[in-house]
């Protein structure tokens, strides 16, 4: 990643290993057919430097993190901007952004706490089709 202009994304990090996180990937991956989206795993090296591009100097993250415009989006807010980007229908679901961060937060870290739990984990990340491989960092 030399050049900026891999860094407008929009790029979903996500946790490799996490069934939950594979299984939004595989959602988006069916649901955006404008194929705006990119992805990479959170754990691998360009997930890592995507972060520090973006300027996130919080705690480590662990499930989905969205680079937009070398922003990066975390928790709720990342998935009400995934909606929104994803458009149609699921864009309404841009209207949650009404409840108070702190609300849709702690839902989130609730589920993302226990997603292993509930979803299970892969042995390792995902290995993308060639058909999708365009479209993983």
């Amino acid at each position: 990643m030399n050049d900026s202009q891999n860094l407008t994304g929009p790029i979903l990090l996500f946790d490799g290993v996490c069934n939950l996180c594979n299984g939004t990937v595989q959602f988006i991956l069916r649901v955006d057919r404008k194929q705006v989206f990119r992805f990479a795993s959170l754990q691998s090296e360009i997930g890592q430097q995507l972060l520090r591009t973006a300027a996130y100097d919080g705690p480590p993250l662990d499930s989905v993190v969205l680079i937009k415009d070398q922003k990066a989006f975390i928790h709720s807010e990342a998935v009400l901007e995934i909606a929104r980007l994803l458009g149609g229908g699921w864009a309404l679901l841009y209207g949650f952004s009404v409840i108070p961060k702190g609300w849709r937060d702690r839902l989130y870290s609730w589920i993302a706490q226990n997603r292993y739990r509930w979803f299970g984990k892969k042995e390792q990340c995902m290995i993308p089709s060639p058909k999708l491989r365009a479209r993983f960092l």
